[in-house]
């Protein structure tokens, strides 16, 4: 699975002020240290760069200055995306585009302009479909209407939209049933997903854990790609096959098997806990490890 780096994002404090006072030092140091860890994209997120739709482009030069790792242009304003890609040395990966009436118009025609890859979400003017089946129908048609801008299917990465555990505990499920469907409803494309979002609203000590159990668990549902926390190396370790024990537990867990918790060491039970909450077995709460 292709990893894509969070930790250049304009909602956390460091990120802001450094941007804010153009410190390139302090962000080409989180890019170089995103990249040392081996992600496969940097995400540069400027969120919606309302006053300065710029600050996309300088940023694109900043980080270009020390690594060459691929970027995503994370902005809901395209005026900033496109600020981006016009300075972009290597075609950029725009993050993100969406079913929504002025995005179709005005973001995704930037993909087929500068040739580069999109990533495309099921949102529309209607909000975010309930259920695997009405994702499905969202995407179809906005799919088409990329394709008829002369963006393939090729460089398409489609997301679910997922949100979190702590509200929406059945779309948990939803969002992977979606991703195996994904190959046979749009040959050819990718897919993706913000991982950070299933545990927003968890207390900070179990996000971690949520995090992790469930990018084991949409790995295994053929996720091409997540956007996550570079920095967590356990994460990073459980995708690059280095935790066996701990993503058979949680492949166990999926696949129903009666797993006895008590012959399980902490940490594995920790995470058969966790597969059981977000396969739907237990009702989440912010305790379900103390259970």
């Amino acid at each position: 699975m292709l990893l894509i780096g969070e930790n250049i994002h304009i909602i956390a404090k460091q990120v802001s002020d450094a941007v804010n006072q153009q410190d390139k030092k302090a962000l080409q140091q989180m890019a170089k240290e995103q990249a040392d860890v081996g992600v496969d994209y940097i995400d540069l997120n400027v969120g919606p760069a309302r006053k300065n739709p710029e600050i996309m482009g300088w940023l694109v030069e900043t980080v270009q200055e020390v690594v060459e790792c691929p970027l995503a242009l994370d902005s809901t304003n395209p005026l900033a995306v496109e600020a981006g890609l016009k300075v972009a040395k290597w075609p950029p990966l725009i993050n993100s585009a969406s079913g929504k009436g002025e995005s179709k118009e005005k973001t995704l025609p930037l993909a087929a302009q500068y040739k580069c890859e999109v990533i495309l979400s099921v949102l529309t003017d209607q909000g975010i479909p309930s259920d695997a089946e009405a994702r499905a129908e969202s995407i179809m048609e906005t799919a088409a209407y990329a394709n008829e801008l002369g963006i393939e299917n090729e460089r398409l990465w489609i997301d679910p939209i997922l949100l979190p555990v702590s509200v929406a505990q059945q779309g948990v499920v939803a969002c992977m049933e979606f991703t195996q469907m994904l190959p046979d409803l749009l040959p050819g494309v990718k897919s993706t997903i913000g991982l950070s979002n299933i545990s927003n609203g968890a207390p900070e000590e179990v996000r971690g854990i949520l995090n992790r159990t469930y990018l084991v668990m949409l790995d295994r549902n053929g996720m091409h790609s997540a956007i996550v926390d570079a920095f967590d190396a356990e994460l990073r370790d459980l995708v690059r096959g280095k935790l066996p024990g701990i993503v058979e537990v949680i492949h166990k867990v999926m696949d129903g098997e009666d797993v006895d918790l008590a012959s399980l060491s902490p940490q594995e039970r920790d995470y058969a806990k966790t597969t059981k909450v977000l396969m739907g077995e237990i009702l989440y709460s912010h305790t379900w490890l103390e259970q």
